[in-house]
């Protein structure tokens, strides 16, 4: 038991582990910042542009069973408004970064060439 519980301990407290939990807690984080940004700000102001229009209403009913399909048009227009801001962020983040430019290739070195100039200096050295 001792044996597991170290393996265990040494898997948490791997760097990758640690990154990852990082990484969950900074996302559900930002996930309520984007929620917020496009349901309190985005979508009231699509509302306005497209004259309060709202499809979470719209259902049909077959049977007893209510098919909110509305709910569903709502979603796929959330996420695209969500996947939208978040690429928008990301890319001007992306920008705000400063680029290291790339080392220059060192030019290559022909060794004939070379060599044929370590024949011409031991020839004027003579």
């Amino acid at each position: 038991m001792k044996n597991f519980m170290k393996e265990f301990k040494e898997f948490a407290m791997k760097g990758n582990v640690m990154d990852m939990a990082i990484g969950v807690v900074i996302g559900g984080a930002f996930t309520a910042i984007v929620t917020s940004l496009v349901g309190d700000i985005i979508t009231p102001l699509i509302g306005i542009i497209t004259g309060g229009v709202d499809f979470t209403g719209l259902a049909v009913t077959v049977g007893d069973a209510n098919i909110t399909y509305g709910n569903f048009i709502q979603a796929i227009i959330n996420f695209l408004l969500i996947a939208l801001v978040v690429f928008t962020l990301i890319k001007s983040m992306n920008k705000m970064k400063k680029e290291e430019p790339a080392p220059e290739p060192e030019p290559e070195v022909d060794e004939t060439l070379e060599t044929l100039k370590q024949i011409r200096d031991l020839l004027e050295k003579k």
